[in-house]
């Protein structure tokens, strides 16, 4: 996820109502007090909850002597860096060597250029502006920007019912849509994409804010690119929503519940990777099908194609390290 700050110090009430409205992670002020009175914010100031100066540096670049020394205070902590002409400054050469730079902008437009710079992008931006419009444009261009997952097809190859278990719903603050729902897996190396409750079924109504995710020692994808094991997700936690064409969004977790249900074990195959997923033995489970259909595990067989995405094996704590696992 990127940074979104809103720079308030030269900007009225408004703007710093309409960045908390927007979901902005921090405001730029002078004095924090009159922002923490709007509403539970990070504030960025000399009295704020980070200190500028301490915690977050500004270094105004008009030459290769600031781009120098902004990428030595990026070393401990983050860096607005702000310019009077980001044509002239080589912001590559700030993104390839730090993952600390904040790009401060005016537009949405200059936010999108500086959010995909290398592909990467900076860490985040921090906003100059004293339109409302422009913070809500810029808003939902950084919120726009999550990654893609290529999902690739897996052939079932056996589905075996199993005995009683612990199984995890996780219900998020937003309605997911046909076909969104989130990548869960037995391993860190393959993740199935386990679709929302959306569709109508005899047996009980839609909830589209919930996927039914799977057993409590399975993992899922966050919104951070790290994985947690279903059992410690809890509320508040950012997960990630996928698609069925690789897209992302990003989703707040309101609530989880954890109960005892019939499980059974869905075993997949990739190109001669085997991987498999432990579900909840319900009807209102489903998969990601291909060409936009979604399989019940009650209906599953093998041979059937489900959709998910392979990764390179092996978390420390959900983050991917390089190391000799074998997961089965």
């Amino acid at each position: 996820m990127k940074t979104f700050w809103v720079d308030v110090r030269s900007s009225g009430k408004d703007c710093a109502t309409t960045a908390i409205e927007q979901g902005a992670d921090a405001l730029v002020a002078t004095v924090a007090a009159p922002l923490h009175a709007l509403g539970r914010v990070k504030v960025i100031a000399p009295d704020g909850d980070l200190i500028l100066g301490t915690d977050v540096y500004e270094v105004d670049i008009e030459g290769k002597a600031g781009e120098r020394e902004a990428l030595r205070l990026a070393e401990h902590a983050p860096v607005i860096v702000t310019t009077t002409d980001w044509s002239v400054i080589p912001l590559e050469n700030l993104v390839s060597q730090s993952n600390r730079i904040i790009a401060s902008v005016h537009t949405a437009e200059e936010a999108q250029m500086a959010l995909s710079v290398l592909e990467r992008g900076t860490a985040g931006i921090c906003l100059v502006t004293d339109d409302p419009a422009e913070i809500i444009r810029t808003a939902a261009c950084v919120r726009a920007i999550t990654p893609h997952y290529d999902l690739v097809p897996f052939t079932v190859t056996a589905i075996s019912p199993g005995i009683m278990g612990d199984r995890v719903c996780v219900d998020t603050c937003s309605l997911m849509q046909e076909g969104e729902g989130m990548l869960i897996g037995n391993t860190s190396s393959a993740f199935l994409l386990v679709q929302a409750e959306t569709l109508e079924n005899p047996y009980v109504a839609p909830r589209p804010f919930r996927v039914n995710a799977g057993a409590v020692h399975a993992y899922v994808l966050m919104a951070d690119g790290k994985t947690k094991y279903l059992s410690e997700v809890t509320a508040g936690n950012h997960v990630l929503v996928a698609r069925e064409d690789g897209s992302t969004s990003v989703a707040m977790v309101g609530r989880v519940k954890i109960e005892r249900r019939p499980m059974v074990l869905v075993e997949v195959e990739h190109e001669g990777m085997k991987s498999s997923l432990v579900l909840q033995n319900a009807e209102t489970v489903r998969l990601a099908g291909t060409k936009g259909k979604a399989i019940s595990v009650a209906t599953l067989r093998p041979g059937d194609t489900i959709l998910g995405h392979r990764q390179q094996g092996g978390r420390h704590f959900g983050v991917a390290v390089e190391e000799t696992i074998r997961e089965a």
